[in-house]
């Protein structure tokens, strides 16, 4: 059962420096670092003129620059190189959709195929590129621990661009140029940019070296990829992600792809008023179902794709393979659970859940995994085998604590690993599995968080009354949207609260509402793929509860709505 701590009231002095905005907004900055009403405004004004960093100011990015102009003087062929997921992927119909506007042609896409590949470069990839005689390759969201591979492509006579955000290894790749503001003696602002964020400053250094024929500015239409991929990839939305992500959505809205507005009809969402919940629940998934159950340029294409008949197709397809995606993930998702149910004694004790089977899919496991860790608020990694050479997993965290850092402290019982603090990936040689849950533990229990012990709970950021749900409030939670990692939804504690109706709805019945009064009007509470008997306390019609929520505005058949999404019942 999860433990919930209210805010205490923020400091007089702080209070008072911010006291052109409303309580609640003053409660809500200080609790995200904003004291000032410097860091206020830039906070809730994102600008892309002052928030959007100068490209050169990461490391080597005058190289990678250099030697790409170099490349499109003499023609010569550039692969782009991309990993699979909802970043890598985005990331490529940027590279690709800036080529196409610059009028370069000699060029292709490479994204790996997640189970016959895995992530990173390839070796069989470099000798393919070489037979197509490949000049230069330039990689995203990939290549900064991939030093065999690098030195096997400057063998054969190709230079290597490295673009990534993953945190580099001991050992640094002899790429011609790195750019990844996470590398040493790189002196950029902001170091938490995602894999599509560093390839839209490579866009934004070769413009400003050389415009083309492209318009001041042009490139701000390639931000609906970049914004899409901040959203999806578990990086923190402060800072440069934060303008990149509100920017990103504004595009998003008035994107022209038609493979995105296929999708976006299909999924009979208001492309206008998309939000990063959008994004998140329903854009995200069917672009990694693309490479979770079959090919991952499947995505790329239905991105980049020009013709509106071939996009819907692709589109239907993406959607239809994420449906079987969601079975299969839900069957293994219960699977886990009645393990957990079987050990349970085991699993209590423990603050991290390590648990796999070699007959469980890889792909899958991350997802499973970002259930588990909700429900059980705890790490989990897990890991599976899939006609692969190694084992492989993914891990996820409770929201609290850093899975690279636990990974980091069990160095010795992996083959690889990699990741955010949120999110992650492994692998492990078949005799090293049986000592991982025990290194894994040792680690964890030997971890604190800026110097002091794991505390796990939530905050509630403010008590408040069904009276208190209207639409200034919402106004005002506007102002610090878009959610997401390191700018979480604000969290309300409604107490005694008596719902008139409780039930399910949904095809398969399978979602919870709950309906209350606050005298004058009705207002909904709704959470999705969630029953009564989940909670502690089950919620009953006629019976008042302590309700935890956050507030959202709804546009199902375009019309708003202010409701309360359930977060708990205490």
């Amino acid at each position: 059962m999860k433990k919930y701590v209210v805010r205490e009231s923020i400091p007089k002095a702080v209070d008072e420096q911010l006291k052109a905005y409303p309580e609640l907004v003053r409660s809500l900055l200080y609790y995200r670092d904003i004291d000032t009403p410097e860091k206020a405004h830039e906070f809730l004004n994102p600008n892309f003129e002052t928030g959007i960093h100068d490209p050169y100011l990461l490391k080597d990015m005058g190289k990678a620059v250099e030697r790409i102009l170099k490349a499109i003087e003499k023609n010569e062929k550039i692969l782009v190189y991309s990993d699979y997921d909802a970043d890598g992927i985005p990331g490529a119909v940027v590279m690709h959709d800036f080529f196409k506007l610059i009028g370069y042609s000699n060029f292709d896409i490479y994204i790996p195929h997640r189970h016959n590949e895995g992530f990173g470069l390839h070796l069989e990839a470099i000798e393919l590129f070489k037979e197509q005689d490949v000049k230069l390759i330039i990689t995203l969201d990939c290549g900064i621990t991939d030093v065999e591979e690098v030195a096997r492509a400057n063998k054969l006579g190709m230079d290597v661009i490295i673009t990534d955000h993953h945190e580099p290894g001991t050992k640094i790749p002899a790429a011609y140029a790195i750019v990844n503001p996470k590398q040493t003696g790189c002196n950029y602002p902001f170091d938490m940019l995602c894999g599509s964020g560093v390839a839209f400053k490579l866009v934004q250094g070769i413009l400003s070296k050389k415009r083309f024929d492209v318009k001041e500015g042009g490139e701000k239409w390639l931000l609906d990829m970049v914004g899409l991929a901040t959203l999806s990839d578990m990086v923190p939305l402060r800072g440069e992600n934060r303008v990149l992500a509100y920017y990103g959505l504004k595009v998003l809205r008035k994107s022209r792809r038609p493979g995105l507005q296929k999708l976006v009809a299909l999924l009979k969402m208001n492309q206008q008023h998309l939000t990063e919940d959008d994004v998140g629940f329903m854009i995200t998934p069917r672009i990694n179902a693309a490479s979770r159950m079959g090919i991952p340029s499947d995505a790329f294409k239905m991105l980049s794709e020009q013709d509106e008949g071939k996009a819907d197709v692709l589109a239907r397809y993406l959607n239809d393979i994420n449906q079987e995606r969601k079975g299969l993930v839900a069957a293994l998702t219960r699977e886990i659970k009645k393990t957990l149910e079987e050990r349970r004694d085991h699993y209590q004790s423990q603050h991290i859940i390590v648990l796999g089977n070699p007959a469980w899919r890889p792909a899958l496991l991350g997802l499973a995994a970002n259930t588990i860790a909700e429900e059980y608020s705890k790490p989990v990694f897990l890991w599976g085998r899939e006609d692969g050479k190694y084992i492989k997993g993914s891990c996820r965290s409770d929201g609290i604590q850093d899975l690279v850092k636990i990974m980091e402290g069990a160095r010795e019982a992996f083959l690889e690993f990699g990741g955010h603090k949120m999110s992650g990936g492994f692998s492990v040689e078949h005799d090293k599995i049986h000592s991982l849950e025990e290194a894994l533990i040792k680690s964890r229990n030997g971890l604190t968080i800026e110097g002091g012990p794991i505390v796990e709970h939530d905050y509630i950021d403010a008590k408040i009354n069904l009276e208190d749900v209207n639409w200034t409030i919402q106004k005002h939670l506007d102002q610090l949207a878009p959610f997401g990692i390191g700018n979480p939804k604000p969290l309300f504690l409604l107490e005694n609260v008596t719902p008139l109706v409780v039930k399910q709805f949904g095809k398969g019945q399978e979602h919870l509402e709950m309906a209350f009064t606050n005298g004058t009007r009705q207002i909904k509470a709704i959470g999705f793929f969630m029953k009564p008997d989940d909670f502690a306390v089950v919620p009953e019609a006629s019976k008042p509860h302590n309700l935890v929520a956050t507030i959202e505005k709804s546009m199902f058949r375009n019309y708003p709505e202010l409701r309360l999404r359930i977060v708990d019942i205490i």
